[in-house]
């Protein structure tokens, strides 16, 4: 990653400039920040969302070479049942070479079902297997993800998140798969992200019009790593938090940055009809990580980064399983 040279120590954006007008900040608070780190060290990795299949995938590897953006994990949104066996196997192969963790979603949600209360104005059950089938759909999808080597996967179900963990604990699947909870289904609160913790997950996204606030008190609570959108896409909000990144990772260590992208249209669940637009959403993407870690650079806090290839998420705590 490139540096600035006078970035010589961390200060915060407008910093300078507004103290001599006499309009500068109060002091940080040591209190707010987070005491925890990714284990092998590191307080932030990276993370490139919505590629959603190998030709995608080039994209962003060739891009992320091009703009020198390291990337730690990649993740997919449509789901395992959007790809084929050998769509997967070049998928893992892509990102096996390179050392980045791959992420696919699982199964089946409420939002594509035949249920009605998910368009309604309260969105019903939103994205959550509904029933039986739902949550066995989500399972056949990460058993069959992990025989063809996919590590990580994605879930939007308390229920499917429990029971994967459960598969891994009773050697279904791998025991070093790890388990990320959507941005859809976000705790909000530190009750709720420990909850999302024990039930298994290894990463909590949450969403991103959470305050500075409410990461410090989740913090004071969990080491749990934490994934958040620097920019959000617009089904999600569509928020742009790019300025305060530096802040977003002392309070939210250990954080993945996810490269968002507002004021794009919806790809899920993708296919070949909407391939010019994933290959340019999926470009913009990776500039996205690169203009959010120049500005890390520029204020002299982008040295904290996990070191690449790291993906495990450290000694976490959980409910105990039924025996």
């Amino acid at each position: 990653m490139t540096t600035d040279a006078s970035a010589t120590a961390a200060r915060r954006p407008g910093e300078q400039a507004l103290t001599t007008l006499g309009l500068g900040a109060p002091a940080l608070d040591p209190a707010d920040a987070s005491p925890h780190a990714f284990p092998g060290g590191g307080r932030w990795r990276t993370e490139i969302p919505s590629c959603e299949g190998p030709e995608a995938l080039a994209v962003v590897l060739k891009e992320s070479s091009r703009l020198d953006v390291p990337i730690h994990r990649i993740s997919q949104g449509s789901g395992v049942w959007m790809l084929t066996d050998a769509e997967i196997t070049e998928m893992v192969d892509a990102t096996a070479e390179r050392d980045i963790e791959l992420c696919l979603f699982t199964g089946p949600r409420g939002t594509w079902d035949i249920g009605g209360s998910t368009r309604t104005d309260s969105r019903g059950g939103g994205l959550r297997a509904r029933g039986h089938d739902a949550v066995a759909g989500c399972v056949e999808d990460a058993v069959r993800a992990t025989e063809l080597g996919v590590k990580c996967l994605l879930v939007a179900d308390e229920g499917v998140l429990w029971t994967l963990h459960r598969a891994r604990r009773a050697g279904i699947i791998p025991a070093d798969t790890t388990l990320k909870v959507s941005a859809l289904i976000g705790p909000v609160n530190p009750a709720a992200y420990a909850v999302y913790e024990n039930l298994g997950s290894d990463s909590i996204n949450v969403p991103s019009d959470l305050t500075l606030d409410h990461l410090t008190e989740i913090r004071r609570i969990s080491a749990a790593p934490m994934d958040m959108y620097i920019e959000a896409p617009d089904d999600l909000g569509g928020y742009v938090r790019m300025y305060e990144v530096a802040e977003l990772i002392r309070r939210g260590a250990p954080i993945y940055l996810k490269f968002g992208l507002s004021k794009a249209p919806g790809i899920y669940p993708y296919g070949h009809h909407m391939r010019d637009l994933t290959l340019n959403t999926a470009r913009e993407r990776v500039r996205r990580g690169r203009l959010a870690l120049d500005l890390l650079a520029r204020h002299g806090v982008g040295d904290d980064m996990a070191p690449l290839g790291s993906r495990l998420p450290g000694d976490l705590r959980r409910f105990d399983t039924p025996s």
